[in-house]
């Protein structure tokens, strides 16, 4: 079973974006992909969770063989998709763990009701995992937070909801080496033959803590190459360039 994204065409305001990307992650495979500003890599992780301004003209993405491109964001979630943002949106007046409840909530069937005893010992277990104070449950949704925090916040939010396919958008961005070891962490627990994982990053190092089994180079919109671990390092000597005759030339 696979997230699959076939020959997907996406605008902004008829602007080209996305111009042809094929990929398949598979169940079980942590994927990376790394390119310069303005390649697409965001933009593709807001298509498949159904960010609305985005215009898709061709193409198709599938979930374990269901296209979910005709699907609003709230069924994308529920089929199983999460999208952890590079800027997690504050939500004021609604505290962590009420909010990480109602959506708990919101995926039960009708009339049944999640068990008070059993969310908070599992809340908590995934806060010591994360190194969060007990005190964040009660906190509104990223409000005040740093922005350590709020990338850990995101984190927990995607460990309790336990989807079964992860989208990170570069999660590593704004953290010091502390604070992303810990994220890591997060995520390395979250490893699972159950699970395909794809984290979009700009830099090598997050690929230290959580190790790939493939590494993507995306560029004007496509996906033109792709390797293991090795690649990301030999990015991170070259910088973005593309592969031609076997070397790394500027484009």
């Amino acid at each position: 079973m696979s997230l699959v994204i076939k020959d997907l065409h996406a605008n902004v305001e008829d602007t080209p974006i996305l111009k042809g990307v094929n990929l398949e992650i598979p169940k079980g495979e942590v994927h990376a992909i790394m390119g310069p500003n303005g390649s697409g890599k965001s933009t593709l992780s807001k298509v498949i969770a159904g960010h609305d301004d985005y215009e898709i003209t061709s193409g198709s993405v599938s979930l374990d063989g269901q296209d979910i491109l005709d699907l609003d964001v709230d069924e994308r979630s529920r089929a199983g998709i999460f999208l952890a943002f590079q800027y997690p949106a504050e939500v004021p007046g609604v505290s962590n763990a009420n909010f990480i409840r109602a959506a708990l909530q919101a995926r039960l069937p009708k009339g049944e009701e999640i068990d008070a005893v059993a969310y908070y010992k599992d809340l908590y277990s995934k806060m010591d995992v994360l190194e969060m104070n007990r005190k964040f449950t009660a906190r509104a949704v990223n409000e005040g937070f740093s922005g350590g925090e709020k990338k850990r916040n995101e984190i927990l939010q995607m460990m309790m909801l336990d989807p079964q396919y992860c989208i990170l958008d570069e999660t590593d961005s704004g953290l010091d080496i502390d604070a992303l070891k810990i994220v890591a962490k997060g995520v390395n627990a979250m490893r699972s033959p159950d699970r395909g994982i794809l984290m979009i990053t700009h830099y090598q190092r997050l690929l230290d803590y959580i190790e790939p089994d493939y590494v993507h180079v995306m560029a004007d919109g496509q996906i033109v190459k792709t390797g293991g671990k090795e690649l990301a390092l030999e990015l991170e000597e070259s910088g973005y360039d593309f592969l031609k005759d076997g070397g790394l030339v500027n484009a």
